[in-house]
């Protein structure tokens, strides 16, 4: 059905598209890991680990409805189903039951790293094609990293 023009001409949308929506799924999947993690970690630095990854909770979710929007408003439909997340997303497998503090941290210094790759892969991927999505990959990769430095810096 047709809804909405974009204005990129076919190969350039097709880019985007594929993009957007692998930013889409990895940006999703990180919510829920991070959430997951979120809910099960223990240990002494419980408290200051369980905060932080409710800020990658945050980020993430905020900037996956950037990223739909985006795809919608170039006339792509996004497709944030689970069983789409579940096949597509680049994050490795999450730890299930209790997660102690420092294998939380670890577990989301390798999903943060596995979407900034991948996103970076984004950036390159975007620029000709349509630089106000490669600028909006700019700016999830430059959040997505300041929140791996961070976490890598929690087991030092």
């Amino acid at each position: 059905m047709y809804v909405v023009k974009s204005p990129l001409s076919d190969a350039d949308l097709k880019t985007v598209a594929e993009a957007l929506q692998g930013a889409l799924v990895d940006l999703l999947d990180l919510s829920l890991v991070a959430k997951q993690v979120h809910w099960n970690v223990v240990g002494p630095r419980f408290r200051s680990v369980h905060l932080q990854l409710d800020e990658v909770v945050d980020t993430a979710r905020l900037h996956s409805d950037t990223v739909a929007e985006r795809a919608s408003t170039l006339g792509v439909p996004p497709d944030g189903r689970a069983a789409t997340v579940a096949v597509s997303s680049g994050i490795g497998p999450t730890p299930e039951g209790w997660v102690k503090d420092t294998d939380a941290v670890k577990t989301l210094v390798d999903a943060l790293g596995a979407v900034i790759t991948r996103m970076r892969e984004r950036v390159a991927a975007t620029g000709d094609a349509d630089p106000v999505s490669q600028d909006i990959f700019i700016g999830i990769t430059a959040d997505l990293e300041k929140h791996h430095w961070m976490f890598q810096a929690e087991n030092g």
